[in-house]
């Protein structure tokens, strides 16, 4: 299964004001882009699209997602191999209503600046490990992107 990339853009909706996750560590190229990617399809699975808007980026953006990282989404039949790593500004995060960190140092990027909530997963960087230890990783952050969708769509009332 191909999931279409994280929006870098956020935008409006006109009728609607969709909850706008960010999804942030320094390099943008293990977990933030395991976490976008399996964000999206948590929202194209539950029909949340003009619910939830979806950003990923990282401090010091690597020059591409990591190949281990890359390896480990196919075998779950994620694509992210066509992504490429983004910067986040705080400007961007203005209009975040939850951004989560993956663990690592996002300092640069300063939790004053930021409009609503921030969490920190905590999670072990991808980047140099054996594909065990990322398919660990990767289990995790997905189980955690679940958790989050059933937290925050509880939340939210659905359109109608």
């Amino acid at each position: 299964m191909s999931v279409p990339p994280a929006r870098r853009v956020v935008t409006q909706h006109s009728e609607q004001t969709a909850r706008r996750i960010a999804f942030v560590c320094v390099q943008n190229a293990g977990r933030s882009q395991m976490a976008a990617a399996f964000a999206e399809r948590e929202r194209d699975r539950r029909n949340a699209g003009d619910r939830t808007e979806i950003i990923t980026g990282g401090t010091r953006p690597a020059d591409r997602v990591h190949e281990v990282v890359v390896e480990a989404m196919a075998e779950v039949d994620v694509d992210v191999g066509d992504r490429t790593p983004q910067e986040v500004t705080p400007d961007e995060l203005r209009a975040v209503d939850l951004v989560v960190t993956m663990g690592c140092s996002a300092s640069d990027v300063c939790p004053a600046t930021w409009n609503g909530e921030n969490r920190d997963w905590g999670l072990g960087d991808p980047h140099g490990r054996p594909i065990e230890e990322v398919r660990e990783i990767r289990d995790e952050v997905e189980a955690r992107v679940v958790a989050l969708f059933d937290e925050l769509l509880s939340e939210t009332p659905s359109a109608e």
